[in-house]
Formats: C-alpha cells, structure tokens, sequence
C-alpha cells in the first residue's frame, strides 16, 4: 500500500497493506501529534495540556504570553484557544528549541498569524509591545524570576500559570507570588491519569498510569490590598 492511496479517503475507514494488515483511517488529534512530533525539549504531556487550558483560563480572543515555546505542544493547544481573534506570544532564548517548535506548529495548524514567536529572555523583562497580557503561561525551570514582571504585565484579574516538575521549584514560585503583593487566590494541583481496561466481566485499572509529570500552579493578579489580606487569612472578594 502506498502512501498516496490514503489521499481522499474518508476518516474512520480502513485500507489493507500489501501484507494484508488492516490499518483504520483518521486524522491524529493533537494528543497523538504531541507524542509523536519531533522534540527539541521535553514536551508537555497531553493530560496536562487540559488542566492548563481550564486552570488558566485560555479563552477565545486571549492575549497569552508564553515560555519557554520548547518543542511547541502548549503552544499548539494555545492557539487553537484562543482563536482566529486571539494572540499567543511565545519567548524562547534557544534557537534549536525555537526552529523545532516552529517545524511543528506549521506541521500540524500551518501558518497562524495569532502566533509571535520571540528570541527573549523572560527573566529580564517583558517587552513592552507585548503588554498587557491577559494571561501568562511559563514552562519554565525558574518562574519565579518572573512574578514581578509579570504584576506589571497583566491585566487586573489576569492568570499566572507556571508548570514546573518539583516541589521546591513550586514553594519558591508561590513564595515570590505572595510576596510580590498583587497576587492572590495562589493555588497547586497535579494530574494523575489512569486508564480502566474493560472487556466484559472483565473490568480492572491498567497495570501502568501517567502519573507525576508537573505540578500547575496558578494565580491571580489582584489589588494589593486582597493580595495582603489573603496572606493575613482574609477571604478574598
């Protein structure tokens, strides 16, 4: 079987190779092109993927500034959140990592104009063409260098993310968060996913799970005041 006879075949039909093997037909979500795209850097598991869109709260017409870009599997779930209205600005100081994610991106959406990706440094500042953000998404191993820039940067009510696979890295973000002064509502989770095996009566937990991959974090810019008031144990309005 050629590849060429898979060309105007309908989704979720099948063809049989010159072995006689049967092969079903469909077009790879993102979940499977992530797992299987070129990487330059670790990419970010699907499983996580989803609790990022929801934590951060990735809307249509979101202005999202994002690093590090890495092989570009967040960035990817990004654009298509934000939309044809929306912008996705991603920062990158490593050029291999940059033209890679690029690769992939064209690869799997094609050109997207929502798309500005940028050889910076996040830790030394955010650029200021680039603010303000409605939402901040890092995949970064130190994103507490970057909480101040980010108070600047965002708008009120705007959402810090950061994802890192640690525990010390994330007590040192929620350290800095809290003590920048305009972060409130700081909160960490981690996904577990395991998958069930049904066939009958047969009905038991795969043997093996995705378990710890990265630890999200989130926040919210708020007044100073609130930021304080929920350090001293004040609900937050």
């Amino acid at each position: 079987m050629s590849h060429d006879m898979l060309l105007g075949q309908e989704e979720g039909g099948a063809v049989v190779s010159t072995r006689g093997e049967r092969f079903l037909v469909v077009r790879p979500t993102l979940a499977d092109f992530v797992l299987e795209m070129p990487r330059g850097a670790q990419v970010i598991y699907p499983k996580d993927v989803g609790a990022i869109l929801v934590g951060a709260d990735i809307f249509p017409g979101a202005r999202v500034l994002e690093a590090g870009t890495g092989s570009g599997a967040l960035t990817m779930a990004l654009l298509r959140a934000v939309g044809p209205e929306g912008r996705v600005v991603s920062y990158e100081i490593r050029d291999e990592f940059a033209r890679i994610a690029d690769q992939n991106i064209r690869r799997f959406l094609g050109a997207a104009d929502t798309f500005v990706p940028r050889r910076h440094d996040i830790y030394t500042g955010i650029l200021p063409e680039d603010a303000p953000i409605d939402r901040i998404v890092l995949d970064l191993p130190e994103p507490w260098h970057v909480t101040s820039h980010a108070a600047q940067a965002l708008v009120p009510g705007g959402i810090f993310f950061s994802y890192v696979p640690t525990i010390p890295q994330v007590v040192r973000t929620a350290e800095a968060l809290r003590s920048v002064g305009a972060f409130g509502l700081v909160e960490t989770v981690e996904v577990l996913m395991r998958s069930w095996n049904i066939d009958g009566l047969s009905v038991r937990p795969a043997h093996r799970m995705v378990a710890h991959t990265g630890f999200l974090t989130t926040a919210r810019k708020v007044q100073g005041i609130v930021a304080a008031g929920e350090r001293d144990g004040v609900e937050p309005l």
